[in-house]
């Protein structure tokens, strides 16, 4: 896959850019997925189950996530929770959209420094 490819994901919705990212520290199940992106957020961001799920099954389709079999031991676990990661795919779209954040941010502390300056200046 070439970057054209990875470009027409770009920019990612919100819901699937916290999911991939919630699956980049390895393989989580929707509720995982739910309660670290609720926790890295400090409750700014909540994936609803609709929106959940509703996401998992488009990224699956978009080839971004796979379901894993992998699954912990079953005393650790619900033996009904699908398990989720990231596909190749999946990986390097959360890193093109990472870096595409990162020059945004870039962006916006070089405007904030020429408004400083601009304040000082005049």
């Amino acid at each position: 896959m070439n970057e054209a490819d990875l470009q027409r994901f770009i920019p990612l919705k919100a819901q699937w850019f916290h999911i991939l990212l919630s699956l980049a520290g390895g393989e989580l199940h929707g509720y995982g997925i739910m309660q670290e992106v609720l926790d890295r957020t400090e409750g700014k961001v909540r994936l609803w189950p609709a929106t959940l799920y509703g996401s998992i099954k488009r990224l699956i389709e978009a080839g971004l996530i796979e379901g894993s079999d992998e699954r912990p031991a079953p005393e650790l676990d619900d033996a009904r929770r699908r398990y989720y990661r990231l596909t190749e795919l999946g990986r390097r779209v959360l890193d093109a959209e990472c870096e595409r954040l990162q020059e945004l941010v870039r962006t916006i502390q070089s405007k904030q420094g020429q408004l400083k300056q601009g304040l000082v200046d005049g």
